[in-house]
């Protein structure tokens, strides 16, 4: 067997949160693209649907949407164990769904500082715990978190230390559980991307001003596309990557070498 065929995810069960759009919808066609039954997690139920019903046309594969908040406990765990039950099992996931408030720290309410925490952090937390323990009890399985290169630099010029804190702990939560489960079979990286041309991105008037300043401090000179990182996700998913586990990998054009 060749590498290529290694690398498929034929038979595996996962679930991205987030997924409805953006990153996690280009990962999650990616999972199924590779030949794994998918759950497009999302809070926005009827977007979720829409893109659950594109990938399955598109790939063949089995693909449902899940409306959950990953901040509520219940919720995923309740999610866990819908995607458990219809998909058949669960051997991967992609912890993916967050936000970005960018506002002076000493102008950010701490209402805005606990909604960023509790979707970039705890909402990671929950999710993968609720994975792991499925997993743990199941002969192991994946975990993939989005972190980001902004818990590795503080951004300019726009102020998000609430985003960039939730980043950076998201970064060592994935350590801290990679150590924790590494004999037991339940693998967790981390991706921390940079700068990435999501639809949301492009067309937001608050970050539109700021892409022409961030691509001229990008070594590449422009951002990143979301398919830049099906690759990675792809491999964390599968059985290639077997020896890889409380890892963070950096896909960020270079943009944090300096």
């Amino acid at each position: 067997m060749g590498i290529i065929e290694k690398m498929r995810l034929d038979g595996k069960k996962g679930f991205v949160t987030g997924a409805a759009r953006g990153i996690g919808k280009c990962t999650a066609t990616a999972f199924a693209e590779a030949g794994a039954d998918v759950a497009i997690v999302d809070l926005d139920l009827a977007e979720a649907r829409k893109t659950a019903e594109e990938i399955a046309g598109e790939t063949g594969r089995k693909v449902i949407a899940v409306g959950t908040d990953c901040t509520d406990p219940k919720q995923v765990d309740e999610m866990v164990a819908q995607v458990v039950r219809e998909l058949g099992g669960l051997d991967f996931c992609h912890n993916n769904a967050g936000i970005c408030i960018n506002a002076p720290a000493e102008e950010m309410t701490y209402a805005q500082w606990l909604k960023v925490i509790n979707i970039n952090l705890n909402g990671i937390f929950l999710t993968d715990i609720a994975a792991g323990k499925y997993m743990l009890e199941h002969g192991g399985g994946s975990i993939i978190n989005t972190a980001s290169m902004s818990g590795h630099i503080v951004n300019v010029p726009q102020p998000q230390c609430a985003y960039n804190a939730s980043k950076a702990g998201v970064i060592q939560l994935t350590k801290s559980l990679a150590i924790e489960w590494a004999k037991r079979g339940v693998r967790v990286n981390s991706i921390s991307p940079g700068y990435i041309g999501t639809e949301l991105t492009l067309n937001s008037p608050t970050l539109v001003p700021l892409i022409e300043k961030w691509n001229e401090m990008a070594p590449l000179g422009r951002m990143g596309r979301p398919e830049e990182l099906q690759s990675i996700c792809v491999y964390l998913a599968g059985d290639t990557s077997t020896f890889t586990t409380g890892a963070d990998f950096v896909v960020d054009g270079a943009f944090t070498c300096f």
